[in-house]
C-alpha cells in the first residue's frame, strides 16, 4: 500500500539481486547476503539524514562511488547522486530484501 513503508527499515547498504530480478520486479538484497560471482553490481547505502552514497561499475570496471541525498514519499524512493540517479516504486522491504516496480 502507498504511504506503509517505513524510511528506518530502507536504510543501510542495499547491492543489486539482477538474478532474483523478474518481468515486473527488480531486487536489491542486504549487503551481507551471499552473492554468487558477478562482473559489478550496482549498490546504494541510505544513511540518516537523507545521505545516499551510489555504487557502479565504472569505466575501467572498478567500483565507482558518488555521494548524494534521498528521499522516501509514500511508495516512491528518490535517489540523486552525480554520476547515478534513479526513482523506485517501492513493492516490499524486509530486513534481507527490498524489492521495487519495474518501470
Amino acid at each position: 500500500m502507498p504511504g506503509s513503508f517505513n524510511k528506518d527499515e530502507l536504510e543501510g547498504r542495499w547491492v543489486h539481486s539482477h538474478e532474483e530480478d523478474t518481468a515486473d520486479f527488480v531486487v536489491y538484497r542486504n549487503s551481507e547476503y551471499p552473492f554468487p560471482p558477478s562482473r559489478g553490481r550496482r549498490a546504494f547505502t541510505l544513511e540518516k539524514e537523507g545521505v545516499a552514497i551510489a555504487e557502479f561499475p565504472g569505466p575501467d570496471d572498478r567500483t565507482a562511488r558518488s555521494e548524494g541525498t534521498w528521499t522516501l514519499h509514500g511508495d516512491i524512493l528518490t535517489i540523486s547522486t552525480p554520476g547515478w540517479s534513479r526513482t523506485f516504486k517501492l513493492a516490499d522491504i524486509s530486513p534481507d530484501f527490498v524489492t521495487f516496480h519495474k518501470d
